[in-house]
């Protein structure tokens, strides 16, 4: 994987959205170590905005920062997904019952599941798979409340490209995404909601069969 180097100003921007891009498509497996001098010469650019990309890439959870093993990839297990899907059983549903009953238009969310159907390999489907969920609570009127969300999305962007490597599910999961927008484009606000809060609920326990519900 070969990148051209960005002009000066944008070279830290540039640097996170390949190594975020690398980690969400599986190219960058959970634990692999990201070395500051590796990918300054494969992205081309010093080691300064490496750097910084990483400190803010360990801000946002993809990677962790270790005195003692250096930065590596997140490691996904059965907790942190709860902790992450907890958070968008709280949230998500109730953005897009709102998102509904605004009457927003969705035609995102639709784009989005064209291009996951046309997807030719599991990175199109987990970017298309994220850009459909944000297209569901970005209508949804409270700035504040799709923050909170997007703080999140990439944790669980990378929670599903971790189970999906061990056990493919998005056939069903393209199903759930059509019964979820057929719903909301017919106006049924709380049907909508409903179904996304089951579509969250169940791919967890699916991907992680063995660890018991959060309170059980």
């Amino acid at each position: 994987m070969t990148f051209a180097p960005a002009s000066i100003p944008s070279r830290t921007q540039y640097v996170q959205e390949a190594i975020k891009h690398g980690i969400l498509t599986g190219q960058l497996s959970p634990g692999q170590p990201l070395v500051e001098a590796d990918l300054a010469a494969q992205f081309g650019v010093s080691k300064t905005p490496v750097r910084e990309a990483l400190k803010t890439l360990a801000g946002t959870g993809l990677v962790v920062m270790s005195q003692y093993k250096g930065v590596t990839v997140r490691t996904v297990d059965a907790a942190m997904a709860r902790e992450i899907y907890d958070v968008r059983l709280l949230l998500e549903p109730e953005a897009l019952r709102r998102s509904v009953v605004r009457k927003e238009s969705l035609a995102a969310a639709q784009d989005a599941l064209v291009r996951a159907e046309g997807a030719e390999d599991r990175a199109g489907r987990s970017l298309a798979n994220r850009d459909f969920h944000r297209a569901l609570y970005l209508p949804c009127g409270n700035p504040l409340l799709t923050r909170m969300l997007d703080e999140v999305r990439d944790q669980a962007a990378l929670v599903s490209t971790v189970a999906w490597a061990a056990s493919p599910s998005w056939e069903q999961e393209a199903r759930e995404h059509q019964e979820i927008l057929w719903t909301a484009l017919a106006g049924d606000a709380d049907g909508a909601a409903g179904l996304l809060h089951t579509h969250i609920s169940d791919f967890v326990r699916r991907a992680f069969p063995d660890h018991e519900e959060a309170g059980a």
